[in-house]
């Protein structure tokens, strides 16, 4: 089984970065995908980014690209979200998911078999 704890959330105004990191832990090795998703209160799930395990495929929603950027340190089974320029509409429990697959659809949180515990984003405007 794999473990996976989220945090960096916090309350920022809007313009300012936030940077998100989910720990891994148990069987780390059989990790390829990892992505983080979003959820406003009242609103579905939603995509945001995914990456693959050596990093050299990146997948990011309309809404965050150019302004957020995906990562991770497989030597310390870390990822990261790193959020510039944020809005009021980037306001949401944010949340890291994994799967041992390369999947063929890292936007969709169903592939996901691994979930944090999710991290609250709120940005004033």
């Amino acid at each position: 089984q794999v473990q996976l704890v989220d945090s960096g959330g916090g309350l920022v105004q809007a313009g300012d970065s936030l940077r998100l990191s989910c720990v891994a832990s148990g069987r780390t090795s059989i990790i390829d995908t990892m992505g983080w998703f979003r959820q406003a209160p009242g609103k579905a799930r939603e995509f945001v980014a995914a990456i693959m395990w050596n990093g050299a495929r990146t997948y990011y929603s309309d809404s965050v690209k150019g302004r957020f950027t995906i990562s991770r340190d497989n030597a310390k089974n870390t990822m990261y979200l790193q959020m510039d320029s944020l809005k009021p509409e980037d306001t949401a429990v944010y949340s890291c998911a994994a799967d041992r697959a390369v999947l063929t659809n890292p936007r969709s949180a169903d592939a996901y078999d691994y979930w944090g515990q999710g991290t609250q984003v709120t940005v004033s405007s």
